[in-house]
């Protein structure tokens, strides 16, 4: 579904590389997680795939399904059905959610909205999330506590119905039971929607327990140096990161 080759990456205006000669292959319904400790480039990443502005692809390409994106837009990536839940989602006043979801919900998918399905399933995805009812009509994440805002992105994945999803780090600030009721609507979404994909971006294993990956990649220094299983990430628990750049050098 996602290949990276070899890609080169830096902000754009400086000449800082971040990122230098990554590759990884992502293929339909499966699970990857990309570890790393801070400053290492794994936000870059997610937000060079998303297209985000303030970053630039020097060389390599990104390719979704066959589609090269390294040229595209943000909602260009969007509408191809990548999805990017935000470490810090942004706050937008003057928007409400449910205006928000609902002019999404139409560009992604070219069709007047059925307002009654529409309604029964935000109605549904806010049950399933415990999340006030009334969040629906306050502005975008304007006065969210953490938690409610990582419940925000989640409550517009499960409207929006993205094919590869990206998590940036949305374990962070969340306490035990948010993290779970985050991950199991996760679950149920992938559970429900077999060929989506997911890529976790994350500095603990803990929400690794909660959504099992198929593979953990270990990034340091702009590029993976270790891919394995979750055992990977329990190693990494245990023993820190600089125990990976030992195992490596025995190698």
């Amino acid at each position: 579904m996602l290949e990276i080759k070899n890609i080169k990456v830096g902000l754009k205006d400086e000449d800082k590389v971040i990122i230098d000669g990554l590759s990884l292959n992502i293929g339909e319904g499966e699970i990857h997680a990309v570890m790393g400790p801070n400053g290492t480039g794994k936000s870059t990443l997610s937000k060079l795939i998303m297209g985000h502005y303030k970053y630039k692809l020097i060389s390599g390409d990104i390719l979704f399904n066959g589609i090269k994106l390294n040229d595209l837009e943000v909602n260009e990536r969007a509408k191809l059905g990548i999805f990017l839940a935000m470490q810090d989602p942004t706050v937008i006043e003057g928007v409400s959610n449910s205006e928000f979801l609902k002019t999404a919900k139409k560009e992604l998918t070219g069709e007047n909205i059925d307002y009654f399905s529409f309604i029964k399933g935000i109605d549904k995805a806010l049950e399933d999330l415990e999340f006030d009812g009334n969040m629906i009509h306050r502005h975008i994440n304007k006065g969210f506590s953490g938690g409610e805002k990582k419940k925000n992105e989640v409550l517009q994945i499960k409207t929006l119905k993205p094919k590869f999803i990206i998590l940036d780090e949305i374990d962070s600030g969340l306490d035990v039971d948010s993290l779970k009721i985050v991950c199991e609507n996760i679950n149920s979404y992938l559970e429900e929607n077999k060929d989506v994909s997911l890529l976790i971006i994350t500095h603990y294993p803990r929400i690794l327990e909660y959504i099992k990956p198929n593979y953990v990649h270990i990034m340091n220094n702009g590029h993976i140096v270790k891919t394995g299983d979750f055992k990977l990430a329990l190693e990494v628990e245990k023993n820190g990161y600089n125990s990976i750049n030992e195992m490596r050098e025995k190698e």
